[in-house]
Order: C-alpha cells, then sequence, then structure tokens
C-alpha cells in the first residue's frame, strides 16, 4: 500500500484479511511522498488469483494508491497490479524472470490505433507495459525504503 488516507487504513486491513482468510494487523508509517497519508507493505502466501482478489478488494477505494503481485508458479503465470487515483488500475501478467508478457492481440490493437493517427506507438507500448503508473508510483516507492515489512502465510 503506496498511500492511503488516515480513515481507509482499517478498512484495506479488514480488505486484505477478507480475501485472505486471516486477521491482519499491518504496521503503517507516514508516507512523505503524500502528507496526510500512510504507508504499510506486507507479503503473502495463497492460491493463484489471490492477487486479483486483492486488487479487486482494494480498487473501490479512489484514494488508495497501491501494488499487487504474485510470483509466477507451476501452475500460473505472475501478475501484477497497480492502482492510482487518476490512473485507475493496471494489470499484466508476468513471466518467470518478471518480464510483462503483452498477449498478441493487444499489441495488434496497438498497432491499428498507431497506424489510424489515433496515437502513436511507442505511447501504445508505454500504456502496454504500465509506464505511466510507474511514473506515478516511483516517489512513492522510494518513500518507503527502509519501511518495515509483515510476512503474511496461508496454507495453500
Amino acid at each position: 500500500m503506496h498511500s492511503a488516507p488516515r480513515a481507509l487504513c482499517p478498512h484495506v486491513e479488514w480488505a486484505v484479511a477478507g480475501v485472505l482468510g486471516t486477521r491482519v494487523s499491518l504496521d503503517w508509517i507516514r508516507q512523505p511522498a503524500a502528507p496526510g497519508t500512510w504507508r504499510s507493505e506486507f507479503s503473502w502466501q495463497g492460491q493463484a488469483g489471490t492477487a486479483s482478489k486483492l486488487a479487486s478488494a482494494l480498487r473501490g477505494w479512489q484514494m488508495l494508491r497501491f501494488e499487487v503481485t504474485a510470483e509466477p508458479c507451476p501452475t500460473a503465470e505472475g501478475e501484477r497490479y497497480s492502482c492510482t487515483p487518476d490512473l485507475g488500475i493496471f494489470h499484466a501478467v508476468t513471466g518467470m524472470h518478471g518480464d510483462i508478457l503483452i498477449p498478441e492481440d493487444r499489441l495488434r490493437a496497438a498497432l491499428v490505433r498507431s497506424r489510424g493517427g489515433e496515437t502513436d506507438l511507442e505511447a501504445e507500448i508505454a500504456k502496454l507495459l504500465g509506464k505511466p503508473w510507474d511514473d506515478e508510483l516511483e516517489p512513492f516507492r522510494y518513500a518507503g525504503e527502509g519501511a518495515p515489512v509483515r510476512w503474511l502465510h496461508q496454507v495453500v
């Protein structure tokens, strides 16, 4: 969680607990990149698909900035979700080395839009890779260096 107003912090914990099926108490610290907001980091373990459930549970609050990632496993590719109040949610499938995997239909659609003059190809590729989200979230990531991490474990 990169930034959340103090009033939403307990709601974030309840939402995460509802998805993970265990009590969650996060260590919140001030977020210097956005005064008046708080941040927390945690790691979790769960079945494939848990990342999408976490992102869905959190995306309803417009004032949150967050990222949810799931490492690839033998039965599923990895996933990355990024969310900001201005951009909404970004989702990408990731491979075993962390690279974003872009489906061919999305690449073809980007080419069609760029050839049609709607946008340029570089901007389309940047969106497919989540660059606008990375650009907005980067100051919030750096502001959290040295922040405590709480490890959550769920039997799968």
